[in-house]
This record gives C-alpha cells, sequence and structure tokens, in this order.
C-alpha cells in the first residue's frame, strides 16, 4: 500500500479556518494592553529585582555558561554595529511578530489559530513570572561590568530612571519576550510553509539572541527560561488534523493492474441482467433468452380463454376476469 504526503501548499487558503477578522483584532489588540498593563503593575521591587539580579549571575557562572560581556565585547569593536543591535533590539520585536501573525491569518489560517494561541499562552505565563520574580537586567548590574548600549550609543526605548519609567517595566528580565516570540515567528513559519529556504527563519532567533545579550538587555537564563515555557506551549496547543501532514491512502498499482481501483461489476453500473449471464451450450434455451423475448404467455383458466401477454399487472386484469364469470 502506497501514500501520498500532502504537505503545505500555497495555493489557495482555507477560508473556513480564518477568524472574523474584526473579533481577532479585537482581541490581539486586548491581550496587548492586558500585557502592558500588567508589566505597570509590576513595575517596582527595585531591592527585590536587583538581589535576583545577584543570583541569576552567580547561578550562570555556577552552570558555566558564557558572560555576556563576552557578546558585548564583540559588539563594541565597531560603533555602527552596536548601533544596529540597539535598532534590532527596539525596532524589530513588536513589527516583526505583527507581520507573522497577519501573514498566517491571511494564508495560513489553521496555523494561525494556533501561533495566536501559542503566543497568547506564553506571553501571560511571562507577565505571571514577571509579577513573581522581578528580575533587573544586567546592564543594571555593577557586578557585570556591562555597558548600557542603548543609552549609551542609542536608540532606546527605555527611560534613564528605571524606577519611575512610565513606559516599560525595566526589571521583567526573566523571561526574555524578544527571544520567545522570535524563535515562534521562526517555528510557526517552518510549518506553515514548505519553500526549501524556509529554515532560513531560524536566523530570526538567533539574531535576537545575540542581540538582547550583547546589549546587556537578559541573561542566557532568560533565553533559556522562555525557551522551555514555549515548549510547553506548543505541546499543548497541537495543529487541528486537517492542517498537519497526513498520508493519503492510494490504490497499488500492482494489486489490481491498474491505478484506477480493482474491477466494477456489470450490476453496479446498471448493465442489463444478460451481461453479467454464464454461458451455456448452444442448442439450450440461454436464461438470458426471455430478457429480450419478454415473458412467456400465460393461459388464464377462467372462461377458458388465453390471455395475453401485454405486460399488464394483476390488478389491471381484474376487471376482466370479473366480467368473464358474469
Amino acid at each position: 500500500m502506497t501514500y501520498a504526503r500532502t504537505e503545505p501548499t500555497d495555493q489557495e487558503p482555507d477560508i473556513r479556518a480564518r477568524p472574523p477578522l474584526v473579533r481577532e483584532f479585537l482581541l490581539v489588540a486586548g491581550l496587548f494592553l492586558a500585557y502592558k498593563f500588567g508589566r505597570q503593575a509590576a513595575n517596582g521591587h527595585v531591592e527585590e529585582a536587583f538581589r535576583n539580579a545577584g543570583n541569576v549571575w552567580d547561578l550562570e557562572r555556577t552552570l558555566h555558561l558564557p558572560g555576556e560581556g563576552a557578546v558585548q565585547g564583540l559588539l563594541l569593536h565597531s560603533q555602527p554595529l552596536i548601533h544596529a543591535a540597539n535598532t534590532y533590539y527596539a525596532a524589530v520585536h513588536f513589527p516583526a511578530t505583527a507581520l507573522f501573525l497577519v501573514w498566517l491569518y491571511w494564508r495560513r489560517p489553521r496555523h494561525y489559530v494556533r501561533s495566536r494561541r501559542v503566543l497568547a499562552a506564553l506571553t501571560g505565563a511571562a507577565l505571571v513570572l514577571h509579577l513573581l520574580f522581578p528580575l533587573a537586567p544586567p546592564r543594571m548590574l555593577p557586578a557585570a561590568g556591562l555597558v548600557d548600549t542603548g543609552q549609551v550609543y542609542g536608540p532606546t526605548v527605555y527611560g534613564q530612571t528605571p524606577a519611575t519609567d512610565t513606559m516599560a517595566n525595566q526589571f521583567a528580565a526573566m523571561p526574555s519576550l524578544h527571544v520567545g516570540w522570535a524563535v515562534m515567528v521562526a517555528v510557526g513559519l517552518i510549518v506553515a510553509t514548505r519553500s526549501r529556504w524556509r529554515w532560513l527563519w531560524l536566523l530570526h532567533p538567533a539574531l535576537t539572541l545575540l542581540v538582547v545579550v550583547g546589549t546587556a538587555n537578559h541573561y542566557w537564563l532568560d533565553a533559556i527560561v522562555v525557551g522551555a515555557m514555549l515548549a510547553v506551549a506548543l505541546a499543548g496547543f497541537r495543529l487541528p488534523l486537517s492542517a498537519r501532514t497526513v498520508p493519503a491512502r492510494q490504490p497499488r498499482p500492482d494489486l489490481w493492474g491498474s491505478v484506477e481501483g480493482p474491477p466494477e461489476p456489470a450490476y453496479a453500473g446498471g448493465g442489463a441482467p444478460g451481461a453479467f449471464a454464464p454461458a451455456v451450450p448452444a442448442g439450450s434455451a440461454a436464461p438470458g433468452a426471455f430478457a429480450s423475448a419478454g415473458p412467456p404467455p400465460s393461459f388464464g383458466a377462467v372462461g377458458g380463454s388465453a390471455e395475453p401477454a401485454d405486460g399488464t399487472d394483476a390488478g389491471s386484469r381484474a376487471p376482466a376476469r370479473a366480467g368473464a364469470v358474469r
């Protein structure tokens, strides 16, 4: 038995799986606002955030993770390079994720629904962790000895006084949603497309990881933790069966001699009964002979007269028989 592999195509999308546009816009916008206000509510906790930062820094050294300063040192060799890294950190995060969702909604509706759910679950879990575990980024930690590249070289999305920053919560380093969303974008596009170049989307999370570490906005552990959380979310929200790559069963050519399936009996196509009657010796009546000559004449016992076989049924001959009796 052979199987044919069906893969995502670049043809017409399944519009039946596409949720209403207005509802999706309001839903995504509502989730984004809830996250922003939630981060604002988690602002503050300065002493706890720095205490946790020291613990994370010590844990990384215990685990022998590479120092964040090694990556930043590579960027600081070129001022245009560090400026490009700051721009990538500030300008790519939200637009790339938004374009990813828009494209999925339009071209891969079933993949869009799953990706939106995964991103919502990941972001909600990250907000809970921000509330429970405030963490100062390595650029604020004196023991790290790193440069706040956003403030020194620009551009930056953060204010100069983290404790009073009304635009963002700078003590929400754990986990790194920059890395988490970037990985989800790459995974979603790899699964939803079939181009031979689709694996290049992995460059987005790889570059994002180097940027967030090199600009001293996140620790390595921030990326490791968000990777584990994303894996759980992906396992919890699977693709529907109709959107996966499933085997399609096809008949074997060597079983019936043709790919068109087994031979069809004559009666299945509405053929005449005589068409499949068995052969009989010459000179004998064939079972199908009456099919063309009509039924044999029948003789009625009433009045001793013969009734022609005109094809009428018993109900239509009842009045004639009644007249003969009378």
